[in-house]
């Protein structure tokens, strides 16, 4: 049962990790003539911040998600490692 849990966050670590290092890898070649369709992605969140006032205390959420073509590439690659290792 343990190695089963251990498992599952291994997996988690690699695809957040094949997210963000994709996403970045995607910023990146955006700004390249030929490799532009890497950087293609959307935005999806709550751009606008929810603010929760309790006089006390100020909460602020905000969340934001932004996809790209690299990123989604990321995170199959780190899938595929996985199942590999």
């Amino acid at each position: 049962m343990a190695t089963r849990d251990k498992n599952i966050w291994i997996l988690i670590l690699f695809i957040l990790s094949g997210l963000v290092i994709g996403g970045l890898l995607g910023e990146l070649a955006s700004k390249v003539d030929f490799l532009w369709w890497l950087g293609y992605g959307e935005s999806f969140g709550l751009t606008a911040p929810l603010e929760l006032d309790l006089s006390i205390i100020k909460v602020t959420f905000g969340i934001v998600f932004k996809i790209n073509i690299a990123s989604i590439i990321g995170m199959a690659l780190a899938i595929f490692i996985y199942r590999k290792v």
